[in-house]
């Protein structure tokens, strides 16, 4: 786990720079750092290293092939690297290695089987920058889940990249504007979709891409290398056709594999537990193959209505792991709230972000690795919303459309149930075309939630610009729509850069390739039946864990941020960021309907996410300085 960084074409003040842009995500990788620029200083590489694997000297970056043709940046791990080196002394086209890390494995493997077939043969989160001095063309490439950031874009005419966006924002004479074509996107999620950012010119690198650029370094062209999509077609196309109890074994076989390539490192290995299905199987299947006890680790609260640490110590209990706790109070979020702008670098607003940077943070004290649970609800229909837009899709879809649209056309606004925020919602979600349509609308609430940004602009994204009916079962599809949007740009940003921030390295091992490509095969009927979600995952870990021990109503990661903006000191920090006057200085939301917003929360209890939306932008706003002036987007 590391951060890279690296511009083009900025020989002035070039060391100023990368050394600055290093300094921005010293947390992402505090153990070392280095710089490497050519001769001519056209092409610069940062990087800043967090040594999980090969702790000497001989894995520290940026770091060159044996031949010096390549020159290569790298974030994360490569989990079968350890097979791709046997491979390449097998092959005799390697003699020998200087050291063990993952890294120098992959130089080589550029240079023996080319850059696509090596991407190709590699398991592992990553983020890389690769410089074929030969040729000149740097490469991006990003792992293929989305589990490790990779910003790039252009400022003042120059190709830029980072780990970190705010990397990007410290260079020398950036003023990139900001985007306003994102927020009614970020309004809607309380994250900005890939590949757009929060700033003009710069962009996220897709998940499962790879991006080249040759010199003069003006035009980049992306390609898909691996798509969770044709991922999910495959395995429907393909489903298995074994019994319930046979998807288990095999499911078992691969996360026990995935988990144990993931415990592989040269520094302390722990993992989350917050006593769910996805965590419980996890820490199980690691303590399983684990000669020692697993470090196991969850935070708690007092309000019992959030709190599932009881269950998870007693979980850790039955499987034998050192379990630590931390319970938290609304203090501790206090003390959190002012560092979460810096920690993701833009607006980002899910609110489980504080718990998750607590648990980062307690869980840093005693190990350098922590394995994750996440992907078990977008892969084995967790959630209650898949069914629940299965279920109002099946009775929406017998009426035309064009009926449906004018109703909803006539009764959102209408002043009879202006005030019932229920009705406006239902009336809202009316007008919906498609499944996917549905859930989309769902994620905005109602249609006043639209109206936030002052630009009514929008990007187009991936959940406009691509069909959904590949898929014949609506849950799958929607399933399909949080892999590639909602998974990636707000569960895996949400837990890397918590953790990165007190540099705890993230592994999550249900998002092994092998592992989602084996999801996508499974039938329906063995992952979801009435309400009870994840079934045969829940097969496997009732191998480990008593199935009376997990059957409990799920609580998930969260916390009552809605009561603590009532009854704590936020509510004076949140009207200081919503204050009218403020908001139209900065020209880029409706001051009013900010106001309507949040004095509907205070006055009549009604509560809409979109208020943690809304503060976390200006909590973001406020970092900046309030610098930026909310122009026009290109």
């Amino acid at each position: 786990m590391c951060g890279i960084t690296g511009f083009c074409n900025r020989p002035t003040n070039w060391k100023e720079n990368i050394e600055r842009m290093n300094a921005r995500m010293y947390h992402r990788g505090p153990d070392a750092g280095g710089i490497w620029a050519s001769e001519d200083a056209h092409v610069v590489f940062g990087h800043r290293r967090l040594s999980i694997v090969d702790l000497s000297e001989n894995g520290a970056q940026p770091m060159h092939s044996s031949s010096g043709r390549y020159v290569c940046v790298f974030n994360g791990e490569i989990y079968n690297y350890r097979k791709l080196r046997d491979r390449l002394l097998a092959e005799k086209k390697v003699t020998a290695f200087r050291g063990t890390s993952d890294t120098e494995v992959l130089l080589e493997a550029f240079e023996a089987y080319g850059v696509q077939e090596t991407i190709r043969q590699c398991k592992g989160m990553f983020a890389i920058a690769l410089l074929d001095k030969k040729t000149g063309r740097i490469t991006l490439i990003r792992d293929r889940i989305g589990e490790k950031p990779l910003y790039y874009g252009f400022v003042k005419g120059q190709f830029v990249f980072a780990s970190d966006i705010g990397s990007i924002s410290v260079l020398d004479g950036f003023d990139n504007p900001i985007d306003t074509k994102v927020l009614r996107l970020y309004f809607i999620h309380g994250y900005i979709p890939a590949p757009y950012s929060i700033y003009q010119n710069i962009y996220k690198l897709d998940a499962g891409c790879m991006l080249e650029i040759d010199m003069p370094y003006r035009e980049p062209k992306i390609s898909v290398y691996w798509s969770v999509r044709e991922a999910a077609k495959y395995g429907q196309e393909h489903p298995f056709t074994g019994s319930r109890q046979e998807a288990a074994d095999e499911l078992e076989r691969l996360l026990k594999a995935s988990v144990s390539e993931q415990m592989v490192a040269d520094v302390p290995v722990g993992a989350f537990l917050s006593a769910g299905i996805d965590s419980s199987t996890i820490v199980a299947l690691m303590q399983a193959q684990s000669g020692q006890k697993v470090r196991s680790f969850t935070i708690g609260m007092d309000n019992p209505a959030y709190n599932e640490a009881a269950y998870a110590k007693e979980i850790a209990r039955h499987l034998g792991t050192e379990h630590t706790e931390l319970y938290i109070t609304s203090q501790d979020a206090l003390e959190v709230i002012p560092k979460l702008s810096h920690i993701f670098g833009e607006p980002f607003a899910d609110s489980s972000q504080i718990p998750t940077y607590l648990v980062s943070k307690m869980t840093r004290e005693h190990v350098t690795v922590s394995l994750s649970g996440d992907g078990g609800d977008e892969l084995f229909c967790g959630y209650m919303t898949y069914p629940s837009i299965d279920r109002i899709w099946g009775k929406m879809k017998g009426y035309p459309y064009g009926l449906r649209r004018f109703c909803s056309r006539l009764l959102v606004g209408n002043p009879l149930i202006k005030n019932n925020q229920l009705l406006q919602t239902k009336a809202y979600l009316l007008g919906a075309k498609s499944p996917e349509h549905l859930y989309e609308l769902s994620n905005a609430q109602e249609a006043s939630n639209l109206n936030i940004a002052l630009d009514k602009t929008v990007h187009s994204y991936k959940h406009n610009n691509r069909p959904y009916g590949d898929l014949q079962d609506t849950r799958n599809r929607i399933m399909l729509m949080d892999m590639e949007v909602y998974h990636p740009d707000d569960i895996l940003v949400k837990v890397d850069r918590s953790a990165m921030a007190v540099s705890l390295e993230t592994r999550v091992p249900m998002l092994d390739k092998d592992v989602v490509e084996f999801a996508w095969t499974i039938p329906m009927a063995y992952k979801k039946q009435g309400d009870t979600g994840k079934l045969v995952l829940r097969d496997v870990l009732y191998r480990y864990v008593p199935k009376e021990m997990m059957e409990r109503p799920k609580k998930g990661f969260s916390i009552p941020i809605a009561q603590w903006l009532r009854e704590t000191q936020l509510r004076d920090w949140a009207e200081s960021l919503l204050d009218t006057a403020l908001i139209r200085r900065q020209g880029i939301l409706n001051a009013d309907e900010v106001q309507r917003i949040w004095r509907d929360f205070t006055d009549n209890g009604n509560w809409r996410i979109q208020i943690w939306y809304l503060l976390m932008f200006q909590l973001w706003m406020q970092e900046q300085g309030n610098r930026h002036t909310g122009g026009q987007t290109d």
